[in-house]
């Protein structure tokens, strides 16, 4: 499945999967509705359509992972957030809940080619001598 026929929620699902797995090397459906802040119920229906597209590994009752796939989908999406959520609480100076949360929407809105774009844009200005602003933490993954 591409990147662009995924809905907001179903990217949503796949970043929480990633956060889950990174942390406790697999994620379960209730960690996935707490985290999400959603009834345990409406989880399976989504972990249902990812596993049918092949995008994670569920079985009913059982552990859930993400394929090599849903993977890549999911690290796209935290790298896209990381990097807005940075540059609207570093450059813009918005609080670190805000900019959180704007980040989170629109993470899903911009596309490939206009993010490269905005990186590429946001180091300039770090590597910029003139900027009033400390430059991206190197410890961010690469995009």
């Amino acid at each position: 499945m591409e990147k662009n026929q995924l809905s907001e929620s179903l990217e949503d699902y796949l970043e929480t999967i990633l956060a889950l797995q990174n942390k406790n090397k697999v994620a379960r459906s209730k960690d996935i509705a707490q985290k999400l802040d959603i009834k345990r119920g409406s989880v399976t229906g989504m972990l249902k359509k990812l596993a049918e597209n092949r995008l994670i590994n569920y079985e009913p009752y059982g552990y859930i992972t993400l394929t090599p796939e849903g993977k890549k989908i999911a690290v796209s999406v935290e790298r896209r957030h990381i990097f807005l959520k940075d540059f609207f609480s570093r450059v813009l100076k918005v609080d670190e809940q805000t900019a959180d949360r704007t980040a989170c929407r629109m993470e899903h809105a911009m596309d490939k080619q206009t993010f490269k774009k905005f990186r590429d844009f946001l180091n300039k200005i770090d590597e910029c001598p003139h900027c009033d602003i400390e430059p991206i933490p190197r410890s961010l993954p690469a995009i």
